[in-house]
């Protein structure tokens, strides 16, 4: 049960650092406050985004690997995948 709860904690890290990129960005372009300097900041949000939601992901995986089975692993890491290329720009 130690290991679930680390990992846990790992995907749960990692989505508090996203959000303080999110509202540090945020910020940034407020005190900027340029359109092309916010979009810019924006794209740089834009590939970030993707990374932290496929290193979640695949810390949740890992923590599942031993308890279900291959078939319903490889499901949810093609959802995954769909979510990435369906958020494609």
């Amino acid at each position: 049960m130690n290991d679930e709860v680390q990992v846990v904690r790992n995907m749960a890290l990692l989505r508090i650092i996203a959000g303080s990129l999110e509202i540090a960005a945020a910020v940034l372009m407020l005190r900027l406050g340029k359109v092309g300097t916010a979009l810019r900041i924006n794209a740089i949000l834009g590939l970030v985004g993707p990374m932290i939601l496929t290193a979640v992901c695949l810390l949740g995986l890992a923590g599942l690997a031993g308890r279900i089975s291959l078939t319903k692993l490889g499901i949810v890491g093609i959802g995954v995948l769909l979510i990435l290329l369906g958020t494609r720009q």
